[in-house]
């Protein structure tokens, strides 16, 4: 019997005959070692009729596992584990899976989109999820519209620090090593939860205008100010433009290693110290990362095919926060961006881009563009309350197009069919105005 896939952009990940509403993770790591040793519980709520669930575990062994305190039959077939609990699941049936799992976390590798997952650093680690990532190093239900309440629990030697979604609850200082632990109480999909692990030194920032709870970790010395200082400006204008920040706080992680792009995760962001420069071509991604944070995080596209939701968002936050700053506006970004898609290959579709193109540049910026040119049809009023409404009435939860079209109609009074039928389904790049 095959087993499910949940979205066709990342197959071999997700069941939908089940959902997660919670995961407790009790997580031992010796950095020297790479070595992870976990306890996952789960509380799951089957949605259909079924005799079995699947759940996602890549390259790490399961030494125990019970169902409601009682073991059932599984079996592990590659990357996953097939559960076939001792009586069927009715629609409804509520059940708690405890999984005792170790061994030597790395990143899973996919076709078209690299690698993701738990990976070393110099000296520490970090974790970046999306898309397929999760499962290296925690057993979940790896679907992006699945999501759940967290609490992570992390103990390492002493000397690391350990930053993970959400609010730090409690910190323990034992003899051999030192505990950490996270609560995430607002709805995380899998791929969003994280794991950062270095020798850090956290600093508090001004929150500002805005009045979030920033955090700074960085290793000692590093000179993060001048790239890094201003998020309480970001913070606060994206705070007015897109409605209040969704979450309790927002942390900044900062490795000593380089890092090619930076890393969305719930709450948090993680930076390479290459991008300690102040320079606009790095900088626009600290305003991107933010972004996300209302863009994704608390409102999730519900598959990968609409994943313009996230990028085409952020990307059009870079511009606006352009704007904010006393730079260059966002129709200036537009078009520069316009005329320089306009000399690709115009073979990309917007609201279906594939699973090899959903991470390319021109869905950021197409998306972007889409934006704006419902901006200039809509007026800069309705735009903006449009923006506020989608997060309000979205919060937590997970989204498609139709959802963001038909709101835009809604808050317009017009209709708006043929735009984003142009700028979604057409290959050809359209007209700026």
């Amino acid at each position: 019997m095959p087993l499910p896939t949940a979205d066709p952009y990342l197959p071999g990940h997700g069941d939908r005959s089940w959902s997660a509403r919670h995961y407790d993770l009790s997580l031992d790591y010796t950095v020297d070692e790479n070595r992870l040793r976990g306890e996952a519980r789960i509380t799951g709520v089957a949605l259909s009729d079924t005799s079995r669930i699947v759940v996602d575990l890549a390259g790490l062994a399961v030494a125990k596992l019970t169902m409601d305190g009682k073991q059932p039959k599984w079996a592990a077939r590659g990357d996953r584990l097939v559960i076939t609990p001792r009586s069927p699941l009715t629609e409804g049936a509520e059940f708690t899976l405890v999984l005792k799992y170790a061994g030597v976390p790395r990143p899973t590798i996919a076709t078209h989109h690299g690698d993701a997952g738990w990976e070393e650093l110099t000296d520490g680690v970090i974790v970046a999820g999306q898309p397929h990532g999760a499962p290296t190093w925690f057993p979940c239900n790896d679907r992006m519209d699945d999501k759940a309440a967290y609490r992570i629990e992390v103990t390492t030697q002493p000397g690391y620090t350990v930053v993970a979604n959400g609010d730090l609850t409690a910190r323990i200082r034992r003899g051999s090593g030192e505990t950490w632990v996270y609560e995430q109480d607002e709805p995380m999909s899998p791929y969003l939860a994280t794991v950062q692990i270095g020798r850090y030194e956290l600093t508090a920032l001004d929150p500002g205008e805005a009045g979030v709870p920033i955090t700074i970790a960085a290793v000692p010395g590093a000179d993060w100010r001048p790239a890094f200082g201003h998020q309480p400006q970001i913070m606060a204008a994206f705070s007015r433009l897109f409605g209040p920040y969704p979450f309790p706080t927002y942390t900044v992680v900062i490795t000593d290693d380089e890092l090619e792009i930076p890393l969305e995760s719930q709450s948090l962001s993680t930076f390479g110290r290459n991008f300690l420069n102040a320079d606009w071509r790095l900088n626009r991604l600290v305003a991107h990362e933010l972004a996300h944070q209302w863009f994704g995080n608390t409102v999730t596209a519900a598959s990968m095919q609409d994943i313009w939701l996230h990028e085409g968002f952020a990307c059009y936050a870079e511009w606006l926060w352009s704007e904010e700053a006393g730079r260059e506006t966002a129709q200036a970004w537009a078009e520069r961006h316009h005329q320089k898609l306009s000399q690709l290959p115009q073979d990309l579709v917007l609201g279906d881009p594939g699973p090899a193109d959903m991470f390319d540049d021109r869905v950021y910026k197409r998306g972007a563009l889409l934006l704006h040119a419902l901006r200039e049809r809509i007026g800069d009023d309705v735009f903006f309350e449009l923006l506020r409404a989608w997060v309000r009435r979205h919060r937590g939860s997970c989204v498609t197009t139709a959802d963001f079209v038909a709101l835009a109609e809604e808050l317009s009074g017009t209709s708006l069919g043929t735009l984003f039928e142009t700028w979604l389904q057409e290959r050809s790049l359209p007209g700026l105005r």
